[in-house]
């Protein structure tokens, strides 16, 4: 007995690539959000002269010009500064302490951050700037 088979052409049905063209994209789009680097609205300090830092294990603490004091996203005490600043420590040794202060800060503000430093006894601090344009 002869049975004839019916022929298929040999093809790959795209009626839902573009649905997946659709999801890859907002998953694209999700994820770089989540990358993104937290940040407090501030008016950079300028500097002549500059040095880059890396970008693995930084510990950023932000100082508003009316003094408040944050690290991780979330206000922060003087003790509550060191605390922080000995975990991230304890988690990596060679963090690097990145201090963000608005251009009309006053100097107090500063200092008293630079002083919980200076009891924990870290050496190596960098104040971030923004390059002096002429």
């Amino acid at each position: 007995m002869n049975i004839k088979r019916k022929k298929r052409k040999a093809s790959i049905t795209t009626s839902s690539m573009s649905d997946i063209g659709f999801l890859l994209l907002i998953f694209i789009m999700l994820i770089s959000l989540m990358n993104q680097r937290y940040e407090e609205h501030i008016e950079y300090s300028e500097a002549k002269q500059l040095q880059k830092t890396s970008l693995e294990h930084n510990f950023e603490i932000w100082i508003q010009k009316d003094g408040t004091v944050s690290a991780n996203k979330q206000n922060a005490t003087p003790e509550l500064l060191e605390a922080l600043v000995v975990s991230a420590i304890a988690e990596h040794p060679d963090v690097q302490v990145h201090i963000i202060a608005d251009k009309n800060t006053p100097y107090k503000y500063v200092n008293s951050v630079v002083s919980v430093l200076q009891s924990l006894q870290h050496r190596v601090v960098s104040f971030v700037v923004k390059e002096f344009v002429k």
